[in-house]
């Protein structure tokens, strides 16, 4: 007969859970192993733990489901069953603030989303939703693991669903710091904001080799969908940074820009940079050649807040600007032409940057700054063909929709339709000023006299006709192309000297600080997409 086993006092059962618990911890956080973290490590990238301890405030990270195990016994999985699954989700604080955050790690099977992980990342996400605070994904996955089949492709139609409850409600920022490929790439699109590393990111539908086979195309995994790619061609990203722990610290910065929900206000910070401040710079910023280019960021600069501007999708659509600062030390959200590239003019990609960007303010009670520049819509052949007239309405049936404070600052150029568009009076904007040098008209001079002064210049003798020309052409812009006459018709509030701008704006948005709006009651608006 065998000897009947002792039985362990409570002490000991507790030295044996504790021991347990210890070392679940440990293999959890052991991840695929030494050898695989060291060649993450040698690719410029960090590993999952380590971007979320420098993401989250020191100290701040709790982990959820740390023991979770897949339960996959297809191909030998039952042989690999790894402590957390080879994601790490959990909350911690960003400068004091609740956030809640998802890491695959790409040493764990690759990072591939497997049916028991994406309950992991629905699990935050749901949280989140209910304790109203940001999501940040740090993505860096192989894909959806095939041993898995359609039970991880459920998994990424799980999360999909999350996203799409919660865009407007919760800010979702994504981050690409390593493959994105396939249907994972469709969760980041939803989100709001998404970053890639410069050198180890990349996302794409479709890989180089399908293409390859498909269409006969080469092309490498960056040149396809780099980071660079997706920031100024495609428009699919918002920011480029240099490696990991760069866009740990652009995350951080973006999110002090942002409220945690959309019932929040955005954070407000002290300043010491007067709200009385006049910049006498401002006064010769715009040349007196209409014709002449001038950069509205150098506006934006010297308006703001201690001259900080955070811009977004800085390499995507280059004729309009957006991004974020602070005007008495309230985050606002700013939209302007840009001058210096294409004119300022507004088309296709300028029209989808600027409509997604305010409808994003709006969504989280980001008051928004509008400097007007533009000399119209982009034409040609090709703009027509890609639907500019779709496109140009989506920016504005973002304006029209808008509910937060909007304040409108003309400094040249405000022609046709485009004047329309770029948050004019008559959708809804709360204050419109004008700098002595705008020029408010269907059109611009030059065209104007060749349509409304033709049977004259044709009449004229050839060699007086350009005299004429240009006589017409300076009694239009006089009488037509300047603020007094919009202002007359109360389009515009007030014409201010350039330099008082800043004591402007923050006067203004001092006196909306309340405003409330609505829209008629519907289930959702049907914009042009």
């Amino acid at each position: 007969m065998s000897e009947p086993k002792p039985i362990l006092s409570s002490a000991a059962k507790h030295r044996d859970r504790m021991d347990e618990l210890h070392r679940l911890s440990a293999e959890a956080e052991a991840g695929g192993g030494p050898e695989r973290r060291e060649r993450e490590h040698k690719a410029g990238k960090l590993t999952a733990r380590e971007r979320i301890h420098l993401l989250l405030d020191e100290g701040t990270f709790e982990e959820l489901d740390k023991f979770v195990r897949h339960r996959c016994v297809d191909f030998g999985m039952q042989e690999q069953r790894p402590a957390g699954d080879g994601f790490v989700t959990g909350f911690g604080r960003i400068d004091g603030r609740l956030v809640y955050v998802f890491a695959q790690d790409f040493t764990v099977f690759g990072g591939s989303l497997s049916e028991t992980n994406a309950l992991k990342i629905c699990k935050i996400m749901d949280l989140a939703m209910r304790a109203g605070a940001p999501v940040i994904g740090l993505n860096d996955s192989g894909g959806a693991r095939i041993q898995e089949g359609v039970a991880s492709l459920a998994g990424y139609a799980d999360i999909f669903l999350r996203n799409t409850l919660a865009s407007g409600v919760i800010p979702q920022i994504s981050a690409i710091m390593g493959p994105c490929a396939g249907g994972a790439v469709y969760s980041p699109a939803i989100t709001d904001f998404i970053f890639m590393t410069r050198e180890t990111s990349y996302m794409f539908v479709t890989g180089p080799d399908v293409i390859k086979t498909v269409t006969h195309e080469e092309v490498t995994k960056q040149e396809l969908g780099g980071a660079m790619t997706h920031n100024e061609k495609s428009g699919v990203a918002h920011f480029v940074s240099r490696d990991d722990a760069d866009c740990l610290a652009m995350i951080r910065e973006l999110l002090g820009f942002l409220p945690s929900n959309n019932v929040d206000d955005p954070p407000r910070r002290a300043t010491s940079d007067s709200a009385t401040r006049r910049d006498e710079t401002l006064n010769t910023l715009v040349p007196a050649d209409p014709q002449k280019p001038y950069d509205i960021k150098d506006a934006i600069h010297l308006i703001v807040d201690d001259g900080y501007f955070f811009e977004v999708h800085e390499h995507y659509a280059k004729n309009i600007v957006v991004g974020f600062a602070r005007l008495d030390g309230r985050p606002v959200g700013i939209v302007g032409n840009q001058p210096a590239f294409l004119a300022g003019v507004l088309d296709i990609n300028a029209s989808v940057k600027g409509a997604r960007f305010v409808r994003f303010c709006d969504a989280f009670n980001i008051p928004l700054i509008t400097f007007e520049d533009v000399p119209g819509f982009l034409p040609g052949t090709q703009q027509e063909f890609g639907g500019i007239i779709r496109h140009g309405a989506k920016l504005l049936f973002a304006f029209a929709e808008a509910t937060v404070p909007k304040i409108t600052v003309i400094t040249r150029k405000a022609y046709g339709g485009a004047y329309c568009v770029m948050a004019s009076k008559h959708i809804r904007t709360d204050a419109n000023f004008a700098w002595p040098t705008a020029e408010i008209a269907v059109m611009g001079p030059e065209s104007a006299v060749n349509i409304v002064y033709k049977r004259d210049l044709d009449k004229a003798p050839e060699s007086e006709r350009e005299k004429l020309r240009q006589e017409k052409i300076a009694e239009f812009r006089e009488r037509f192309a300047n603020p007094f006459v919009a202002a007359e018709h109360g389009y515009i509030d007030a014409v201010i000297e350039p330099a008082d701008t800043r004591a402007r704006l923050i006067t203004a948005l001092r006196a909306l600080e309340n405003k409330r709006d609505t829209n008629p009651k519907k289930k959702h608006g049907n914009i042009p997409l």
